[in-house]
């Protein structure tokens, strides 16, 4: 077992807020992160709505990938929730309820580090259950066209993204990292979204990015040279970077940590939802651990590979209901 997955589950020490605008709607958006109990995993809670509905993060629950990533129960949805969720993950928060008053994530600076910088406020608490860890045992490989992403058997949670704009600005870029909290937030967290200019102007013409900004957008000017943010980029790659913390995020709503190498070739969260459900079909490519309170662990009872009678399909490795469709010949020897 990797060193440095903790045994433990965290939550918060105390509930966060802030405020911030919805990148396609422009609407001010409150949202609050409070303290959840062990094995509750990620929740969001639609304050603004009667009867103040869940979304459990969960990727049963991904309705739309256009653009961000949609997760919905019945009428009530969540929108851009990746960049959080990759905060949360990349923190080592296991157990949290996120509550807002409006559908969309706020999109802050465009990046994971605001959040980052609340969760570091109110601090992490270790809870006395102990984690599931999702071990990949085989590869598993999803292809769309060109592009394809696949996940790997290491002893580590690893990312490996590549992207090829073939322009003079962005060319290809290849990040890879060993995925730590430490190097999480100095690596990745701040590495903001980004879009070329006339896609953008596009987007506001279909109502759609009315709070995109120069303050929380990296904007790619028509040339393909250069950018119109006047303080320049945080990184030379941030664009990979930013990348590699949207896979991240979107991971996260498997439910648990995961041991295993991810590598992704011009992936976005369509691909990043098609690997999660082949893992979730090729339940002989993976096995569940579970943590001892030595630190060893230990694989889980094996874990059925048959659908819930109500079709909700994939539920969380960490929740002890978890079950998974039958195998899929995406997984290979």
């Amino acid at each position: 077992m990797a060193s440095q997955i903790e045994p433990y589950q965290y939550t918060l020490k105390r509930p966060v807020s802030c405020c911030g605008v919805g990148l396609h709607t422009g609407r001010t958006v409150n949202l609050t992160i409070r303290p959840a109990p062990a094995n509750t995993g990620i929740r969001f809670i639609r304050s603004d709505l009667a009867g103040r509905p869940v979304v459990p993060a969960r990727m049963d629950r991904v309705v739309d990938t256009t653009l961000a990533t949609t997760i919905a129960d019945g009428a009530t949805r969540v929108s851009t929730t990746e960049h959080l969720l990759a905060a949360l993950r990349g923190s080592g928060i296991d157990n949290a309820e996120v509550d807002l008053d409006g559908h969309e994530v706020p999109i802050m600076d465009g990046s994971a580090g605001p959040f980052v910088y609340l969760l570091n406020r109110g601090g992490r608490r270790k809870q006395r259950a102990l984690r599931n860890i999702l071990r990949i045992t085989r590869p598993i490989r999803y292809q769309d066209g060109d592009k394809s992403i696949r996940i790997e058997p290491y002893d580590g949670f690893k990312v490996t993204g590549r992207i090829d704009f073939g322009d003079e600005l962005i060319s290809e870029q290849v990040y890879s990292i060993e995925v730590t909290r430490e190097r999480f937030c100095r690596e990745i967290a701040r590495a903001r979204t980004f879009g070329f200019v006339e896609q953008v102007e596009n987007l506001w013409q279909n109502g759609l990015a009315l709070g995109g900004t120069l303050n929380n957008v990296i904007a790619i000017h028509w040339d393909r040279r250069s950018i119109l943010n006047e303080d320049g980029l945080r990184f030379d790659d941030e664009f990979i970077r930013h990348k590699v913390l949207d896979l991240i995020g979107d991971m996260a709503l498997l439910g648990s940590p995961i041991l295993g190498h991810v590598i992704a070739d011009r992936s976005g969260h369509g691909l990043h939802l098609g690997l999660m459900k082949a893992i979730a079909a090729n339940a002989d490519c993976w096995e569940q651990v579970k943590f001892r309170k030595n630190g060893a662990c230990r694989p889980r009872q094996a874990v059925r590979a048959a659908r819930r009678a109500n079709g909700e399909g994939f539920a969380p490795f960490m929740l002890p209901t978890g079950k998974v469709p039958a195998a899929h010949p995406a997984c290979a020897a």
